[in-house]
């Protein structure tokens, strides 16, 4: 059988990583070129710009294009005559088009449960209540938990849960004082938290779930009881042993949820992370993901967090990647490695290793003056047909760049070396006129290749009398 011939097009910056990807493809039942066009970044083609520059097409089955590249690919193929296609937006994703092992994983799954705790609802209106409810269920939550405080009357306690159940979303209370309980789950609250030995008695008073916790974190015993008792009243419940704070009982907590799923293989289990996320200063990120995957292997059904600290401004977010990663790594039976990187927001993955070598040789072909950066292990490159220098500190290119009064040129090269700085000092990929990469820490917008990108400022005439456009 006679293999199809493809005309691979690509940029300058990407020629070589797609070679290695091209080439470790096993089995190959196609023939292939590479060809470049005129331009060093791939994501920076259109489909006209292909059309005028990718040279003779005879002898071509098929043609495979840069995944960011815009415009509109049917046009360009009826133009050409040819099958063409774009390919997947990451490089190490092409195998995939050719029946080769696919990188993609289905994020749509998950088994864990996010309750997600407003923790000072009796300072709040219902208002804001009802606001920071409709934020946590955008960044995954399934219920919304509503905080009592200790010392603090909450007059409007029904009223708010009688709300949040109009505007259809599951509720619970979290109280330790018996009469918001019992206020609670007569308003309507799926679920309370928390109920233990000491208080058991409010279960005959109350129709909602209770989440059962131990008289205190040394006495196990507690726990088993109310667990016992509510198997044998044949009631719905779900068990928390209490995770507890680093240096104050975390390893021994950790065991204890261990002994518990062990006792009982079926029931519905708990872990509150708040624990940890608050009470350590560091990146929430990385710690959700070890948290989830302890969940995941302890077959934990539900977890409680809260977004109280900065530092945890994003943790619910976090859980909710977290958890359809590491369900996704245990249905597959792999490790939670390149699985998705929404939890990467300090380091890239991977980094386009560019050698200072292949940025000389795309050095010497530039004939014009605008300029490129590119990163490499050596620092940030800037360079057009005038020259090349190397840095770490934007600061640095200050005597080399000459925009002729261009003030925008100069504002531009100001934000793309800032970027190229800040990746460079965190191991971030970086890419010329791109956003960089925050994981989930940010909205990502979705980039329709049928659609250019907007102008910006910096190529608009100023306006000398400053007013706004």
């Amino acid at each position: 059988m006679t293999k199809n011939h493809i005309l691979f097009i690509t940029g300058k910056l990407a020629e070589n990583n797609l070679s290695k990807v091209l080439n470790r493809i096993e089995n190959k039942e196609f023939t292939y070129e590479i060809r470049c066009v005129n331009i060093n970044v791939a994501a920076l083609m259109t489909t006209e710009l292909i059309a005028k520059k990718m040279g003779p097409i005879n002898g071509f089955d098929k043609i495979i294009i840069p995944g960011k590249a815009r415009g509109d690919i049917k046009e360009l193929e009826k133009n050409l005559g040819i099958p063409t296609e774009r390919g997947p937006e990451e490089l190490k994703d092409l195998p995939a088009m050719f029946g080769g092992e696919s990188l993609k994983y289905d994020l749509t799954q998950y088994e864990v449960h996010i309750f997600a705790e407003i923790t000072d609802a009796p300072m709040l209106d219902i208002d804001s209540i009802l606001d920071l409810a409709r934020e946590y269920q955008r960044n995954g939550a399934e219920v919304i938990d509503i905080g009592c405080l200790p010392n603090q009357n909450f007059p409007h306690l029904t009223e708010t849960i009688q709300e949040l159940k109009r505007n259809k979303f599951y509720v619970s209370i979290d109280s330790h004082k018996r009469e918001e309980i019992m206020e609670g789950s007569k308003a309507g609250a799926d679920y309370v938290l928390s109920l233990k030995k000491d208080n058991f008695d409010i279960l005959d008073s109350i129709s909602s779930t209770p989440v059962i916790i131990p008289n205190s974190t040394d006495d196990f015993d507690s726990l088993v009881w109310c667990i016992e008792k509510c198997k044998a009243d044949n009631r719905n419940f779900i068990a928390d042993p209490i995770l507890d704070p680093l240096n104050f009982g975390f390893t021994d907590s950790l065991m204890r949820y261990h002994k518990l799923r062990q006792m009982y293989p079926d029931i519905n289990i708990m872990m509150g992370t708040g624990n940890i996320t608050e009470l350590t200063h560091a990146d929430t990120s990385g710690i959700t993901a070890i948290l989830m995957g302890i969940i995941t292997e302890l077959k934990v059904n539900h977890i409680l967090t809260a977004q109280v600290s900065n530092h945890c401004r994003t943790v619910i977010r976090e859980t909710d990647i977290a958890r359809r990663i590491m369900h996704a790594a245990a249905k597959n039976n792999v490790t939670p490695k390149h699985i998705d990187n929404g939890l990467l927001v300090n380091h890239a993955a991977e980094l386009n290793k560019v050698t200072s070598e292949e940025i000389e040789e795309l050095y010497k072909k530039v004939k014009d003056k605008n300029y490129r950066i590119i990163l490499s292990k050596d620092g940030i490159n800037l360079f057009n047909k005038s020259g090349r220098i190397v840095a770490d500190d934007p600061y640095d290119f200050y005597d080399f760049i000459d925009v002729e009064g261009d003030i925008g040129h100069a504002y531009y090269l100001g934000i793309e070396l800032a970027r190229a700085q800040i990746a460079f000092q965190l191991g971030k990929e970086y890419e010329q006129d791109e956003e960089l990469e925050w994981g989930c820490l940010l909205d990502k917008e979705t980039d329709d290749k049928m659609e250019f990108k907007e102008t910006r400022s910096t190529y608009k005439k100023k306006n000398k009398n400053n007013e706004n456009p």
